[in-house]
């Protein structure tokens, strides 16, 4: 059983790294393995439409000068994929939509690597926006046949600077409770 966690965000130690970790608590304390993976901030390329995924279906993207094919391994041997973004002008960054973009396409290539599996958003907002990222990342989930849970109120969190999240109580109970309720889904699903 493996959950893993991909952090769009630029910002190491910021406001969506520690509402990921948040949803991860409960499930590492449910005896699930979980892993996250820094994606924001790093040289991450959009997908080019080339359609090589789709004749070689290897699993992989053609693309290698950067860590895609190396998320797109751990999303295909998780349980459960948790993609976190800041609002970026009532969006995800560059770098998630990147990732979003090449391992579903080739998940999608490759039979429909992710049906099934469990897929949850995680965003951060300064003001407004986060429901729009949100939905924005399961629109991934939801063409790809997998499973989104829901919890006490949306996924997102507000804070600006560093560490800002840490006061809507609001949200880390939100996050706690999407934690548990995916670990709980992972038990009865695997």
């Amino acid at each position: 059983m493996k959950a893993v966690a991909f952090n769009g965000s630029p910002r190491m130690g910021g406001n969506t790294e520690f509402l990921l970790r948040k949803v991860l608590e409960p499930m590492a304390a449910a005896g699930i393995e979980t892993e996250l993976v820094q994606v924001g901030g790093r040289a991450v390329r959009g997908c080019t439409a080339c359609g090589t995924c789709m004749e070689t279906k290897n699993g992989r993207c053609v693309i290698t000068t950067d860590i895609v094919n190396d998320c797109i391994g751990k999303m295909f041997a998780a349980d459960a994929i948790i993609l976190g973004s800041p609002t970026y002008f009532a969006d995800m960054t560059a770098e998630l939509k990147a990732l979003i973009d090449r391992a579903g396409f080739v998940a999608l290539a490759n039979g429909g690597r992710f049906a099934r599996k469990i897929g949850a958003a995680v965003v951060v907002n300064r003001r407004g926006g986060a429901t729009n990222v949100m939905d924005s990342i399961n629109h991934m989930f939801l063409m790809s046949r997998m499973i989104v849970p829901g919890s006490t109120y949306w996924n997102f969190g507000v804070g600006l600077d560093k560490g800002d999240v840490g006061n809507d109580a609001e949200a880390l109970a939100n996050m706690k409770d999407l934690g548990e309720t995916i670990a709980w889904l992972i038990k009865r699903l695997t």
